[in-house]
């Protein structure tokens, strides 16, 4: 008797998916501990790039630090693979979608809004103990936490009842949307979710942050005036310069712009502001305006906003194939249900991606780094750099193939020798 083809597709594509998943795991796990294994094999000696600004005790730290997160990491992959699979193939979602039949009809908004939100929180309950672990002992054991037991409660009601007010209403209305636009329902949801997207970026500086964070105008007169001479010289326009008080939960210092349009802020850590005298502070600025100037933001969007559409569109054909879901491990075929697994399993497809989108960010690094050192001193950026890696414990030896796979900004000693050549 022939097989069924549905039931070959469905199987098939269940291979396919556990095959990709396990190879990501498995590739991801292999770097990780490359990452180790290079980084403590370096740990006795600073590089000769660093060995007069960096102590072998900061080095020392920044080798162990790596090492800790490293190890948390592979156990928050392992776990996270296992919970997709026990969600998909181990009829886990299906038990959420039968659990909420009791009390709203499958496959209306209600039920979809409830099958999606429980597994939000779910995900949420998986992800908490490697939170907790990365900032209560991870961050405390190196200097950096600075969070309390009651500002991480307090930051999470807020993170809980921000998702409730904007994430239940926005499910809503794209599952309406999936329902009331017929065939075409992925093109209107994407212009939705693009133009969501768009108004979050202009007001979330206004808000959405100050509901996490204090954020006060630069006081420092001098200092002001030195970034608003560099802005006008950048041609750059922003809506203020602010103080954010990220002293209150982490050691750990930065700089960015938030905002979009007219809305752009300015916003320095004030740990950034404690570690670097004003040179390196604009040497640090012009980095990220160096980010403005080459449209770093506007040529991501172009690149994610067609790709994001080509996911959509490839959701509206799957949610049409029935081997989709029963090779997912669902009975259940709503719209709701097909979101669910779609962003389940889309992780295991894109890791190929991962390299590609990383390289991408650290050329985007290298040409901030260009235009900082045209527009500022290459020499204040170096210092700054190799003081934020000694203060933050980053590594300064990483494995040259997982920085390939992984990170989005080039390794210390590359970023520094290239910032070197550019002085005059």
């Amino acid at each position: 008797m022939p097989a069924d083809p549905v039931s070959s597709a469905a199987s098939g594509f269940a291979a396919l998916f556990v095959t990709l998943l396990l190879l990501s795991l498995v590739v991801k796990t292999s770097l990780m501990r490359r990452q180790i294994r290079h980084v403590l094999a370096r740990r006795e000696q600073v590089p000769q790039a660093f060995a007069e600004s960096i102590t072998l005790a900061s080095h020392q730290r920044a080798a162990d630090y790596t090492a800790a997160r490293m190890r948390l990491a592979m156990s928050e992959i392992a776990v996270s693979a296992l919970f997709v699979l026990l969600l998909t193939l181990g009829g886990g979602l299906q038990a959420i979608h039968d659990a909420w039949s009791a009390a709203f009809a499958p496959g209306g908004i209600a039920h979809g809004v409830a099958l999606l939100a429980t597994l939000g929180v779910l995900g949420w309950f998986i992800d908490l103990p490697f939170v907790l672990i990365k900032t209560f002992v991870i961050e405390k054991r190196f200097g950096f936490n600075r969070m309390t037991p009651r500002l991480f409660a307090a930051d999470t009601a807020r993170e809980a009842a921000l998702a409730a007010a904007i994430g239940l209403p926005l499910l809503a209305v794209l599952l309406w949307l999936t329902a009331a636009m017929g065939s075409l329902w992925w093109l209107w949801v994407w212009a939705f979710w693009l133009s969501f997207n768009l108004l979050v970026m202009l007001i979330w500086p206004t808000f959405i942050a100050p509901l996490f964070n204090r954020f006060t105008p630069l006081a420092d007169e001098a200092l002001k005036a030195r970034v608003e001479g560099l802005l006008a010289r950048c041609g750059f326009q922003s809506k203020g310069l602010f103080v954010m008080d990220g002293s209150r939960r982490s050691a750990h210092g930065n700089a960015y712009f938030t905002g979009f349009g007219g809305s752009k802020r300015i916003v320095f850590f004030d740990t950034l502001l404690d570690k670097l005298n004003a040179d390196e502070v604009e040497a640090v600025l012009a980095h990220e305006l160096g980010h403005f100037r080459h449209r770093h933001i506007l040529k991501r969007l172009a690149v994610l906003a067609p790709a994001s559409l080509a996911l959509l569109a490839l959701l509206g054909w799957l949610i049409e194939q029935p081997w989709f879901f029963s090779g997912l491990g669902s009975a259940a075929t709503d719209t709701a249900t097909a979101l669910a697994l779609f962003f389940l399993v889309l992780p295991a497809f894109t890791f190929p991606l991962a390299p590609v989108l990383s390289y991408w960010s650290r050329v985007h690094e290298f040409e901030a780094d260009a235009y900082a050192a045209q527009q500022t001193r290459a020499a204040d950026l170096v210092a700054a750099l190799v003081k934020l890696y000694r203060d933050n414990a980053s590594t300064l030896t990483p494995d040259p193939l997982y920085s390939r796979f992984f990170d989005s900004h080039p390794p210390a000693a590359l970023r520094v020798a290239r910032l070197q050549s550019l002085q005059p």
